[in-house]
């Protein structure tokens, strides 16, 4: 199952608004500008994993919810089987499958991502939080805050998501990698 951006956006607003959160506070949480989070709403904007985090703790909701429109009821342990991983469009340059989205009250979210090699420049992002990267496939660059980095099959990276970060697959071959936002 794949989730829109614009059909996340819109569960955003419809939580925001029933829990009586105006835009401007919820940009002042997540420490944004208020336009970037009308952007989230409006489904035009990549919506960064650890701003969903963000979203769902200020809404009190769990994240699953925002991505899926259904509520995660699992608090012990939850399985994912393979092939049920939900997809889940938060940024164009990547595939990601969310691992854990029945699971209530996450402290993170793991994802499988896919990042297919691009002629295109890609684009540099900051977000709150902190994210680990475990490369399952292939060859990354991941630049940080200016330090470029390259990753093989079996390493990983733990880094603060708060620096502009950009991930790259190399060697024009895709890499498969395990993320947690936290």
């Amino acid at each position: 199952m794949k989730e829109r951006l614009d059909e996340i956006g819109s569960r955003l607003r419809e939580l925001r608004e029933l829990n009586r959160v105006s835009p401007e506070e919820m940009a002042q949480h997540l420490k944004i500008p208020v336009g970037t989070y009308n952007c989230y709403e409006e489904g035009t904007l990549d919506i960064p994993a650890s701003v969903l985090i963000g979203i769902a703790r200020k809404l009190n909701v769990d994240t699953g919810l925002l991505l899926t429109g259904e509520e995660s009821k699992m608090s012990i342990f939850t399985v994912t089987r393979k092939g049920e991983a939900v997809e889940v469009e938060h940024r164009k340059e990547y595939h990601s499958q969310s691992l854990a989205r029945k699971f209530a009250h996450k402290k993170a979210e793991p994802f499988i991502v896919t990042i297919d090699p691009k002629k295109d420049i890609p684009r540099y992002y900051a977000h709150p939080g902190q994210e680990f990267e475990y490369v399952l496939e292939g060859t990354l660059k991941i630049t940080i805050h200016d330090n470029e980095i390259i990753l093989n099959e079996g390493d990983s990276i733990f880094f603060d998501s708060s620096y502009k970060h950009i991930m790259e697959a190399l060697n024009n071959k895709p890499v498969k990698l395990l993320a947690v936002v936290m």
